[in-house]
């Protein structure tokens, strides 16, 4: 079966038909660049037809994962087995599931999400330190921003030592970094600052394992690499032998804009350095309307820093009328605001949910949210969900959580909360742990005997436990399980009895938990995915609902990256909101207001039919004047 290349344009072509070596795609937005990625992995996949070897797909989101597995199960029939489509986090926890017990770590481990669970893992950790250092910083939530910064940029307590050599605090932050570690490890955690370094540190210490990856995994393909931190390509660079780089890397310098999460501009250029890459350049824009390609090619050449050579975008679009971008300004952020919201009123409802607003600052949007509630306009921002809170669905978490770890005090009591919520019968965390010091320390054991001693347990859920017994605890078979609990749910929602409060959220909860399963099973297939796994990946994965299909979307600079809308709306556009105050203070030359720049030119590349952009004379009190991007993108004010 051959691949059809004929809708690839001349550059697309080259990158897709590139075989073995390094290779750096610079693709700008709207550019093609996940189609050329999936079409160059089908490709091999295809054109090595019975090889036992695999290709790694690597990206930031499980949204972009997801999104190359769909395509790629188009473009093949078979073999797609053999690529692993999938993030860092994710990749580095199968790292670990597999060989953490070198470092200490069980397969079980449990990644925390929640900020209160990681304050308690650095509150332990300070407790280590010695006498003379312990004062040094107060309170754990203001340990952890040092500590995440450490993790991003180390991967073990001799490098670490190393790069702190004549920092006045030295001893400190190598005994919290140490400790915080140690603890960690533990208890069987890992969070997100450290699940990459830990993998790394494994990889660069047991070249062994480091190869045994390398010889599955032939060819490594990263999407979106500018915004790699330093673990992070210490990661590919342990992954890809030197005498056999094949690295395809898709990046774009011009949006750059994750520098406080460790992004850093010169990394591509040591990527370019250390692996002699040759380099495809995809300069044509597919998305944009010819205005904005304009615009935001006056915009990002004031950047002084970007790839040499860089090409300018190329509108493929041809302009068919002259509403593409438009421009008002405002005497005040409450006229700006109102303005916009009546516009969105006048969409179609089924046209909203392809219109965005985008802010620098979500203390903007929030206005916004505010206006559309005012003028009865759905809205919907997004807001990161790391755990479930339905009642019915934290019950199942929390039970999969105690299967998993027996003896996990946290999720018994959690088990023991949510039950009473659905049944209304009182389990005492204390009575369960007694009873099940008979029975090897068994906490599910212990819960379903004492669930199954309530004489008023109801019939549905007397019949669920009781099936439990058999699923769960003893056959382990976690997808019967997690099949059963939800007719459980929808039994007792239906129940007469049933308290209308405690299923709050449970149906979109119930939606959300389908999704996120059904990715893991994507990305593994379902026999391969343990309980363990399941959760972990759960852990990595944001709880939050989709956008409703009628609500206009707000959203931040950041969070609008990766996405397309017909219409976007850019407000705010004025000194000390974009740019930032941070920015402006530090000076026009600063990389602060760069990638604040690289900020404006995400924003702006979103649109596919129409861009525009707002701004006013003053914000929450305070006059501004306007952004000196809309000067330098040629607009006049």
């Amino acid at each position: 079966m051959s691949i059809d290349l004929t809708t690839l344009n001349e550059k697309q072509l080259e990158a897709v038909q590139w075989n073995d070596g390094p290779l750096l795609v610079l693709a700008g937005p709207g550019s093609g660049k996940t189609r050329v990625l999936t079409y160059r992995i089908a490709r091999l996949l295809n054109d090595t037809a019975g090889e036992r070897f695999r290709i790694l797909g690597v990206t930031f989101t499980n949204k972009a994962a997801g999104e190359m597995r769909t395509r790629l199960e188009a473009l093949l029939k078979t073999g797609k087995d053999r690529a692993l489509l999938t993030t860092f986090h994710s990749f580095a926890a199968e790292i670990l599931r597999q060989h953490g017990h070198h470092i200490g770590l069980k397969p079980d481990f449990t990644i925390l999400v929640e900020q209160a669970d990681r304050e308690a893992v650095a509150n332990e950790a300070m407790k280590m330190l010695s006498e003379d250092v312990a004062d040094t910083i107060s309170g754990a939530a203001n340990a952890l921003p040092v500590l995440d910064k450490m993790l991003a940029e180390c991967s073990n307590p001799t490098e670490l030592a190393e790069r702190l050599a004549g920092h006045q605090r030295k001893e400190f932050l190598s005994q919290l970094f140490n400790a915080y570690r140690a603890e960690l490890i533990k208890g069987n955690h890992l969070d997100f600052a450290s699940l990459i370094g830990m993998a790394v540190q494994l990889l660069e210490e047991r070249p062994a394992i480091a190869k045994q990856f390398q010889r599955v995994y032939r060819y490594v393909c990263v999407d979106e690499f500018q915004d790699t931190n330093e673990t992070q390509f210490r990661l590919l660079c342990a992954l890809v032998p030197a005498e056999r780089a094949n690295l395809f890397v898709v990046a774009d310098d011009d949006q750059l804009i994750y520098q406080w999460n460790g992004a850093n501009p010169k990394r591509l250029q040591e990527l370019l350095k250390r692996f002699s890459m040759g380099t495809v350049q995809l300069p044509e824009n597919y998305r944009c309307p010819p205005a904005v390609i304009e615009l935001a090619n006056n915009l990002i050449i004031h950047n002084l820093d970007r790839s040499a050579g860089k090409e300018r975008l190329k509108a493929h679009k041809v302009s068919t009328t002259d509403s593409h971008l438009r421009v008002f300004p405002f005497g005040d952020f409450g006229q700006e605001v109102a303005w916009v919201v009546s516009e969105l009123k006048q969409t179609p409802p089924d046209g909203r949910n392809h219109c965005v607003v985008l802010g620098r600052s979500k203390k903007l949007l929030d206005a916004v949210i505010a206006e559309c509630a005012q003028q009865s306009v759905p809205a919907y921002i997004a807001v990161r969900k790391s755990q479930f809170i339905s009642a019915p669905v934290t019950w199942l978490h929390a039970a999969l959580r105690l299967a998993n770890a027996r003896q996990d005090r946290e999720q018994l009591r959690k088990v023991c909360k949510a039950f009473y919520s659905l049944e209304g019968n009182n389990i005492r965390v204390e009575d369960v742990i007694a009873a099940s010091s008979f029975q090897s320390g068994d906490y599910l054991r212990g819960w379903l005997e004492a669930a199954l001693g309530q004489e008023t347990v109801s019939a549905p859920t007397r019949a669920f436990l009781e099936q439990t017994k058999s699923t769960l605890l003893e056959r382990g078979d976690h997808w019967a399980f997690i099949e059963a609990a939800f007719l459980w749910f929808d039994a007792l929602q239906n129940h007469p009895t049933a308290v209308d409060a405690v299923f709050d959220e449970y149906q979109e909860e119930k939606e959300v938990w389908k999704l996120l399963q059904q990715e893991v099973i994507q990305q593994y297939g379902k026999s391969e995915v343990s309980l363990h796994s399941l959760l972990q990946e759960f852990d990595l994965r944001s709880k939050e609902a989709p956008a409703p299909k009628d609500a206009v979307r707000c959203l931040t600079i950041h969070s609008s990256k990766g996405l397309e809308f017909k219409h976007v709306y850019l407000i705010g556009l004025v000194e000390d909101q974009l740019p930032s105050w941070a920015a402006t203070k530090k000076g026009d030359d600063s990389f602060e207001m760069r990638e604040e720049r690289r900020n404006c030119f995400v924003a702006i590349t979103r649109a596919e039919e129409a861009l525009t952009l707002t701004y006013a004379g003053r914000y929450f009190g305070y006059a501004k004047a306007p952004s000196r991007f809309l000067t330098e993108m040629g607009i006049t004010v």
